[in-house]
């Protein structure tokens, strides 16, 4: 539909940008203009009697560059109600598009607060040129403040941001102070002139900086800066409870403003403080949380009064996990969302994987979701043991980053690589082989696994799968046959590598080791020793010989 804008589209989320900064300029200079600038017009007014100067003075005002701003930004309000008007809305969970619907829905909601908000004030009293116009013009535009309110709805999107709420909260505190000001400020020149005994702070003021207020000069008196500067100080002091005195108030109308201002004052320190409170303890919960569980592990070796060497590994190991995964499980993040979007996300995690493994070429989209749910993922710092001879092979390990070694009683028998996959052979019908071999990671590793027992399941439940897969699946390294399957060429073992075998395994032959350094070039790539060269899925597998 035409002339209809998606309230999710680029545009709009840019538009609304625009708009809440307009609302926080409005929000800043309108009670500034109506309580400092305002008054400054009625004095030029009231010092030209004479109709062409004040027409003239009217020429100036009118090209003053925050009465051109103003009359931009209501511009820019009119032009987002016709926005509005025209932007779709979500009802009943579904999107509606209907320009009747979209009025009905705007009008009933925040049309009316936009349309006051949006009133060319300055425009419809232009050239009225009385002092009273333009009182009745600052307070009017202070109606412009209503669209804070919208405000508050973008506000709540940054809630679980704590650094995000304390500057809001700040943002909040000094933006009140600011409005405090302005109305002190008014209170004071309102009242002024009708005082019969000058004790308001604005004559106060005029005494201490020695610039007086004269009866026949309208424009003595302190700089407008001063007086703002003065007026923001006491607010503030009063806010925070810190008063010191030297600017008092003294009429009652200023001892009111006064009482009302700590009591606000008070309030805004209760939510701010409390805030903090909560925002400090939400940074500092994973620091909490990481404490706790290292005294949990300290108690542990301590109770079962585990080996020092067994110790050090079980808390390096939580050290690093932790590291890396920041304590966040993500399998228990994923459980609280739907399956559907659980194998979406699973999807784009393994979709390197999926991609770079031939094996999985020709499976559905279906299947790959599937697949995908289905494997887990491990980091494994280099010395740790992944597998030890005689652990029952439950599982295919998909190698992402990193490099592994597999040995026999100190004999490596073979370096695997990024994309490499030993484990278990899937077409094995007896029950789960044993290792025969051990293998440590050489470098910060991270592996996919997936169970053997889940992967022919899902082979039962997609067939047209199974025969394809069988046929392109070959293990680098079989750790139960010990076959090397495949030789690829690669690149050269990491000098970080192959200092961390001379350091971590003193019995390694000299000549095996002298072979690693050499299996920088592409012959010497895969060391075997007393291991049979025999691919593996050289003859056609037919699906139903796995079982």
């Amino acid at each position: 539909m035409k002339f209809i804008i998606l309230h999710y589209s680029p545009f709009k989320a840019v538009w609304d940008w625009i708009i809440l900064l307009l609302v926080l300029y409005t929000a800043v200079f309108t009670p500034y203009s109506a309580a400092f600038l305002l008054n400054e017009d009625e004095i030029r007014m009231k010092l030209n009697r004479d109709a062409a100067t004040r027409l003239k003075n009217a020429e100036t005002s009118k090209a003053d560059p925050l009465v051109i701003i103003d009359l931009l930004v209501d511009i820019m309000f009119i032009a987002d109600i016709l926005i509005n008007f025209r932007t779709t809305f979500l009802q009943n969970g579904e999107v509606a598009s209907d320009p009747q619907l979209i009025a009905k829905h705007y009008v009933k909601g925040w049309f009316l607060i936009d349309a006051i908000a949006a009133i060319p004030f300055d425009l419809l009293l232009f050239g009225s040129g009385t002092s009273d116009t333009m009182t009745i013009t600052g307070v009017l535009k202070t109606a412009r403040l209503l669209r804070l309110l919208r405000v508050l709805r973008r506000i709540e999107q940054f809630a679980e941001y704590g650094a995000a709420v304390l500057l809001l909260l700040m943002v909040s505190f000094t933006l009140i102070g600011h409005w405090l000001a302005c109305i002190f400020y008014a209170i004071a020149n309102m009242e002024r002139p009708h005082l019969k005994a000058k004790v308001g702070w604005l004559d106060n003021l005029a005494q201490t900086l020695n610039e007086p207020y004269l009866p026949n000069d309208t424009t003595s008196g302190p700089s407008i800066r001063t007086k703002y500067l003065t007026a923001l100080y006491f607010t503030f002091t009063s806010l925070t409870s810190i008063g010191f005195g030297n600017v008092a108030p003294n009429t009652n109308a200023e001892k009111i403003f006064s009482i009302f201002a700590m009591l606000l004052g008070s309030l805004l320190s209760a939510a701010i403080f409390g805030n903090v409170s909560s925002i400090m303890l939400r940074l500092y919960q994973g620091t909490e949380e990481y404490n706790e569980k290292t005294e949990s592990i300290k108690e542990f070796i301590n109770f079962h009064h585990l080996p020092k060497s067994l110790a050090n590994r079980l808390q390096e190991s939580f050290q690093h996990t932790w590291s890396y995964t920041n304590g966040i499980d993500m399998m228990s993040v994923l459980k609280g969302f739907p399956e559907c979007l659980q194998a979406d996300i699973c999807l784009h995690l393994n979709r390197n994987l999926l991609n770079n493994a031939a094996a999985f070429k020709n499976a559905s989209e279906g299947c790959l979701r599937v697949l995908s749910m289905k494997f887990r993922s491990t980091h494994a710092p280099p010395g740790d043991t992944l597998i030890h001879p005689g652990d029952i092979l439950h599982s295919i390990y998909f190698i992402a980053s990193g490099s592994i070694e597999i040995s026999k009683d100190d004999i490596v028998m073979a370096i695997l690589g990024k994309h490499d996959i030993f484990g278990g052979d899937i077409r094995d019908k007896g029950p789960e082989g044993k290792a025969l071999y051990t293998v440590r990671p050489l470098s910060y590793c991270d592996i996919n696994k997936i169970d053997i027992a889940e992967l022919k399941e899902i082979l039962r439940t997609y067939p047209e799968f199974a025969g394809d897969f069988l046929l392109k699946f070959q293990l680098t390294f079989d750790l139960e046959k010990g076959t090397l399957a495949q030789i690829k060429t690669k690149g050269k073992v990491e000098d970080e590598t192959l200092r961390f075998i001379r350091q971590k395994r003193p019995r390694l032959q000299c000549k095996r080791r002298n072979e690693i350094n050499d299996g920088r070039t592409a012959s010497r790539q895969r060391l075997v020793q007393n291991v049979t060269l025999s691919p593996i899925g050289d003859d056609q597998v037919t699906f139903m010989s796995i079982w």
